[in-house]
């Protein structure tokens, strides 16, 4: 038998997210200077969408199916701006395959509100 999870353990995930994040973005504001100007953006996109879906991590202990919706939040960060900063980083778009996993992840988790 596995143990519930603590659906508080959603705000530690927010916090190590939350911390990354802005750590990232700062990089990405201040440091970032990819030869080709257009991978700014894409680090810009990576960014926002972490740091606004790490602040819905927040909500996550008050949703029905905590575990659900805290844990696609988590995967879209994970597949989706972990992808967008790897590919601006590196300058490649060959590494951007798991993108749109990490973007379904996030449509999915904003659904899963709805049940």
């Amino acid at each position: 038998m596995v143990a519930p999870m603590d659906p508080m353990l959603w705000h530690k995930v927010a916090a190590v997210s939350g911390v990354a994040a802005l750590g990232l973005g700062t990089y990405g504001a201040h440091m970032f200077r990819p030869k080709n100007p257009a991978y700014k953006e894409v680090w810009h996109t990576a960014s926002l969408y972490h740091l606004v879906h790490t602040a819905a991590l927040l909500g996550a202990p008050i949703t029905k199916r905590p575990n659900i919706f805290g844990g696609l939040l988590t995967a879209g960060i994970v597949f989706f701006s972990g992808t967008c900063y790897t590919v601006a980083y590196l300058e490649d778009r060959k590494f951007s395959s798991p993108a749109p996993l990490g973007g379904f992840a996030f449509i999915a988790a904003w659904a899963s509100l709805l049940f």
